[in-house]
């Protein structure tokens, strides 16, 4: 089962890939996200290696694996907005709002996806929900606001849970927050984001995704909002 996962996940990074092969040029800017299908795409873009004006990545981990392969990461602040951001999700519905942040690198994610001009998640069918929530919102505090934070994710109906053992790349840490109802999933995110101490948090709704990559029956279609 989970080779077949794998093998989605791959069919589904591939398409998207060659989706976007044909609008990069030599003066593009591509923002990276982070996760196991975004890794995928990541091999696509090494082994391809479009000429483009800038690779920006969202985390530490996915810098490394681009660097790795003989490819330069740049600054965001040095090349300013991406033309496209490539990113996947835990959860994604129908209206291409997000849940993200599982591997802790949502505040990088939202920076670069709302700085990029197209965001196209590209995850397996098994992400897409009729309503948020089910998949933990991660919350990226700084420390000393951690418990405060918690506390008042209590109030707001969640059951919060301090991520042991994790620093983001940013030096802060997460609380994976469940039992919220994401009905209208905008409104709770500008909540979260009110909270003193909080950096960001792993809705997805302010800067949803412009074109979804999914595999349908398991073979992989462009979805456009």
């Amino acid at each position: 089962m989970e080779n077949s996962n794998s093998e989605t996940k791959q069919a589904v990074a591939r398409k998207a890939f060659e989706y976007l092969n044909s609008k990069l040029h030599k003066d593009c800017i591509l923002g990276i996200g982070t996760g196991s299908t975004t890794n995928f795409f990541i091999q696509e873009l090494i082994e391809h290696k479009p000429e483009i004006k800038a690779i920006v990545s969202s985390s530490l981990a996915s810098s490394k694996l681009i660097e790795e392969a003989g490819l330069e990461v740049s600054e965001l602040n040095d090349v300013g907005a991406p033309d496209f951001y490539i990113d996947g999700a835990d959860e994604i519905n129908d209206r291409f709002e997000m849940i993200k942040g599982g591997g802790g690198a949502l505040t990088r994610e939202k920076i670069i996806a709302t700085a990029s001009k197209k965001f196209i998640c590209i995850c397996d069918s098994s992400k897409k929900v009729k309503m948020l929530g089910k998949f933990p919102v991660a919350v990226e505090v700084i420390p000393m606001a951690r418990s405060y934070v918690a506390r008042q994710m209590v109030v707001k109906g969640g059951s919060p849970e301090y991520r042991v053992g994790f620093v983001s790349d940013n030096g802060n840490q997460i609380i994976d927050v469940r039992n919220l109802k994401l009905s209208v999933p905008y409104d709770f995110e500008n909540e979260i984001n009110n909270i003193p101490g909080v950096v960001a948090n792993g809705i997805f709704a302010a800067r949803k995704a412009d074109y979804l990559v999914i595999d349908k029956n398991g073979v992989p279609e462009i979805l456009e909002q």
